[in-house]
């Protein structure tokens, strides 16, 4: 047996920023801790420099282009494959696992590395979608990810299925944050409407899956139950959708006390100063990670019951499930969480270091079974 350390190479589109990303880096961070090699191949971006600092190998190549780009890629990944002798190759979206399947095509007998993939999202149903649950390993963020794929991918191998929900460090959000003064106090003199009122948060782009219209309606009830609660909009506008945008923004404004923030990296302190954060996306998120983020703090959210906000709130906060589209009973449960914070449960199963242990424990798996 070769006492070589073993190699994993993850793919993805790119590494400008987003919950897949941070989930590559984790992991990645994780290979290179256990005494493994980390290869990542993206197009590159803005985290690229802290996937290096933390020991991995970046290969840049415009492997989650649409069309022929990402085509010429599979030659050249098969040649890293083989050069770099990877055991396990994991591919985290659908146009770098197309590319990831057809250069294992290629393999030589006994130099095939094992085929992982990951369904972050409730794709569309299609061909083109298939190839996520294709995988010698697919792993599945949540309980509603695995429903999903035997639901409409009748050809999956469920055997072959893992689930692993996503997670968070407990360090990095602390239960019980506070932001510091000097923080809280450039923040209210950039948004003085905020302070001193109860604020109801929620955070997503501008688009209109992510809820901002249900938001506002939600607001607006809480408010015919005698809270005072400013609404708090957190993520940019969608250039492809600047009349959705147009409406939340005239919404807002019969509405009433509303702040538009824009994207901020400072979420994590925005969750902590909120009194209630709402999730209210039409359609179900595949994990709902934004949602965990402030509900380890304990700040109380108030989400529609389907996906995995769902599923989170229901191991960790019950009471703030409403049914998809009453936002009339979003607003009273906001209205409820103002007047008596709820307690949070801990976040148990989802943390960081679960999610870890578990794909590390895949991976090990794995690569015994490839040997």
């Amino acid at each position: 047996m070769s006492d070589r350390p073993r190699t994993i190479l993850q793919t993805l589109p790119a590494l400008e920023g987003g919950g897949v990303e941070r989930g590559t880096l984790e992991v990645s961070d994780e290979i290179v801790r256990r005494g493994w090699r980390s290869i990542v191949v993206s197009a590159g971006g803005r985290m690229a420099p802290d996937l290096e600092a933390g020991g991995a190998t970046h290969i840049t190549m415009p492997i989650g282009a649409k069309g022929p780009r990402a085509l010429l890629c599979i030659r050249r990944l098969r040649r890293v494959l083989r050069d770099e002798r990877v055991d396990i190759l994991h591919a985290r979206s659908r146009m770098p696992a197309w590319v990831s399947a057809l250069a294992l095509r290629g393999a030589r007998a006994g130099e095939r590395p094992a085929f992982v993939t990951t369904m972050h999202g409730l794709h569309s149903v299609s061909r083109y979608s298939a190839v996520m649950t294709r995988g010698d390993v697919v792993i599945a963020v949540s309980e509603s990810v695995r429903a999903y794929i035997e639901r409409h991918y009748p050809k999956a191998d469920m055997s072959r299925v893992v689930v692993i929900p996503r997670g968070v460090d407990p360090e990095a959000f602390p239960r019980g944050y506070a932001p510091s003064g000097a923080w809280r106090g450039a923040f209210f003199r950039e948004h003085p409407t905020l302070e001193g009122r109860h604020i109801v948060t929620i955070v997503g782009r501008l688009t209109r899956l992510k809820g901002h219209l249900d938001f506002l309606e939600a607001l607006a009830h809480a408010r015919t139950l005698g809270v005072d609660v400013a609404g708090l909009i957190v993520g940019d506008e969608d250039p492809r959708r600047r009349a959705y945008a147009q409406e939340v923004r005239a919404r807002a404004a019969a509405v009433g006390g509303v702040v538009f923030a824009g994207h901020r990296a400072d979420v994590r302190e925005i969750d902590a100063i909120s009194d209630v954060v709402v999730s209210l996306s039409t359609k179900p998120e595949s994990f709902g990670r934004a949602a965990l983020e402030a509900l380890a703090m304990g700040t109380p959210v108030v989400g529609y019951d389907h996906g995995g906000v769902g599923e989170v709130l229901a191991e960790m906060l019950p009471e703030g499930r409403v049914a998809l589209g009453d936002t009339k009973g979003a607003g009273e449960r906001i209205a409820s969480f103002v007047r008596e914070r709820p307690a949070v449960r801990p976040h148990g199963r989802f943390t960081l270091r679960a999610m870890l242990d578990a794909t590390m424990a895949m991976y090990e798996r794995v690569a015994e079974e490839r040997r």
